[in-house]
């Protein structure tokens, strides 16, 4: 069959949301053409995957868009709002798990938490990857792919027109959502915990002044426990608007009744729901009675805990909902996908310049997936201490702090130079002291009197931190990445470019004067040497062909 001209394109995005839009941009931002196919028409529409956390701000932040993000932020939420349990907005707050959502941040990291809706979050996404040469085509969907030795050829469709027309990409990135149809063509499986619940998410505007109500408590998230529901608001600035999810229906907190219903009809609180039922549970969660209300929309949909069995099949990548499929507490979402996105981005582009040996995109599986399983089980847990503790603890993990799952997972894998010693997948951030695979510490430097972070250094090349004694390292590391066709920037931290004021950097980064730490492009640590043990000329070939996952011997 003509499907129509043919095209190449390094690598193909399939999914043009969240985080297919996150893997175009951090392409761009390496050089590598990309085309990102979305069937809808545009970018979201609802306001989902609201709570973006500490490292995606900060992936957010080396993109150039942290500041453009905060401020739509701002015009949505308060910015400091905090997570807390109410029987209802009108009733008594019955737990508060985070007072405010930003206490303690500045130790770690250089940005904040926030809260911004996905439909206002991915023009801005769209608007950057485009200013940086993506081609996002929407309206447009993905028929089949068939992998060769050399590439992937792909058939789309324009769901305007009908007409079909292939491509040959180098590689595909699946960021087609949790019933990916690229994932289904791979047949690869999910396991994990399955279905939770058929949950609904209520958009709407009260006609009537809730501030009195939240009395000076206009949290992020406002978690609803009572005998007709369970689940949470996420009101606007005004207070006056926003969307309730509702996961459960019932007095579950009854054990009577639980062991009533082994089907827990409880959980299905989409089947059937009428404008009228919505409007019940929505004035029952704000607890006023006959209170004017106007539903502007209702979303169905379903809350599952599940992770796919692998993330790549030959030159296909799964990212995002398509690789985990978490329940909305914790808000890890949509920020794992973003993270996956920026893990794959720079091992593609130096796969496809060349520069990497052929194991580096093999890593991405090996990093990536064993986070997932990580966030979905922590989600999990606090899905079932939130909102559904019927389904009891057996089978849930101890519960992860914040920090720690946020800025503190770990990568245990080939392009990272593990030093001896346990590699655990989490440690908090106060702890890991610039331990190699750990996400490199944020400090505050002066460069030429102005205040940047470390993290200000990352994102696009390799990094060389030595101490003010570690001169020594930089002509061997600059020797060596010029000889492997690297680009790496070297840093001395307490030399004439870089002072560290606070003197905080040596300690943060666990290493004496004399050491040095290469850090990847993703800004996290592949490589540290405490001291100057070592000649530097023999070692540092050796450090970045195992960064590269290159054989030895290739130059």
């Amino acid at each position: 069959m003509d499907h129509g001209t043919s095209e190449d394109v390094p690598v193909l995005i399939v999914g043009g949301s969240l985080v297919g839009l996150s893997a175009a941009l951090f392409l761009r931002l390496h050089g590598i053409d990309v085309l990102t196919v979305e069937r809808h028409a545009g970018t979201a529409i609802n306001a989902r995957a609201g709570h973006f956390q500490l490292r995606t701000l900060e992936i957010l932040r080396s993109a150039g868009l942290e500041a453009a993000v905060r401020r739509k932020s701002e015009e949505q939420y308060p910015l400091h709002g905090g997570i807390n349990n109410v029987e209802s907005l009108a009733g008594r707050e019955i737990a508060n798990y985070f007072p405010n959502l930003n206490a303690g941040v500045d130790e770690f990291s250089p940005t904040v938490r926030l809260f911004i809706n996905q439909d206002a979050l991915e023009p801005i996404l769209r608007a950057r990857a485009e200013e940086l040469g993506a081609r996002l085509r929407y309206g447009t969907e993905c028929v089949s792919l068939e992998q060769d030795t050399d590439g992937v050829t792909a058939v789309i469709r324009d769901l305007g027109s009908g007409a079909q027309s292939s491509l040959r990409a180098k590689y595909v990135i699946a960021a087609d959502g949790n019933r990916s149809a690229i994932r289904r063509m791979l047949g690869i499986g999910m396991h994990g915990h399955g279905l939770l619940s058929h949950s609904i998410t209520i958009y709407f505007r009260a006609e009537a002044d809730l501030g009195p109500l939240l009395r000076d408590r206009n949290q992020g998230v406002h978690y609803v426990t009572n005998p007709l529901l369970r689940g949470f608001f996420r009101l606007d600035r005004s207070g006056n608007a926003g969307f309730l999810v509702v996961n459960l229906v019932g007095d579950i907190s009854r054990p009577e009744i639980v062991a009533a219903y082994p089907s827990a009809p409880w959980a299905n609180v989409a089947e059937g729901i009428t404008e009228q039922r919505a409007l019940e549970l929505l004035r029952a969660a704000i607890g006023v009675p006959d209170i004017p209300v106007v539903i502007n929309n209702i979303a169905t949909w379903q809350a599952e805990a599940d992770v796919a069995e692998r993330l790549q099949d030959g030159r296909v990548f799964l990212a995002g909902d398509a690789a985990h499929v978490v329940p909305p507490n914790g808000g890890f979402g949509g920020n794992t996908g973003v993270q996956d996105a920026h893990n794959l981005a720079w091992k593609m582009a130096l796969t496809l310049t060349g520069t990497a040996g052929p194991g580096l995109l093999e890593t991405y599986d090996a990093e990536r997936r064993p986070i997932g399983e990580l966030t979905v089980e922590q989600a999990f847990t606090r899905y079932v201490t939130r909102v559904a503790p019927y389904l009891g603890t057996e089978n849930v993990q101890p519960q992860v702090d914040d920090f720690s799952m946020e800025i503190g997972y770990r990568y245990n894998s080939p392009a990272v130079v593990l030093e001896p010693g346990s590699h655990p997948l989490h440690e908090h951030p106060g702890t890991s002291k610039g331990r190699p695979g750990s996400r490199a510490p944020h400090v505050f430097l002066d460069r030429y009197g102005t205040e940047v972070s470390t993290l200000d250094l990352f994102g696009r090349n390799f990094v060389l931190l030595t101490g003010p004694e570690g001169p020594a390292w930089h002509a061997a590391a600059l020797a060596t990445a010029h000889k492997l066709g690297v680009v790496l920037d070297a840093h001395v931290v307490g030399g004439p470019d870089l002072a560290d004021a606070k003197g905080r950097f040596l300690e943060a980064y666990g290493i004496s004067p004399s050491g040095a730490v290469v850090v990847r492009p993703d800004g996290f640590v592949g490589w540290r040497a405490v001291d100057a043990a070592g000649t530097p000329e023999e070692i540092f070939p050796q450090v970045l062909r195992s960064l590269l996952c290159r054989r030895d011997g290739n130059s």
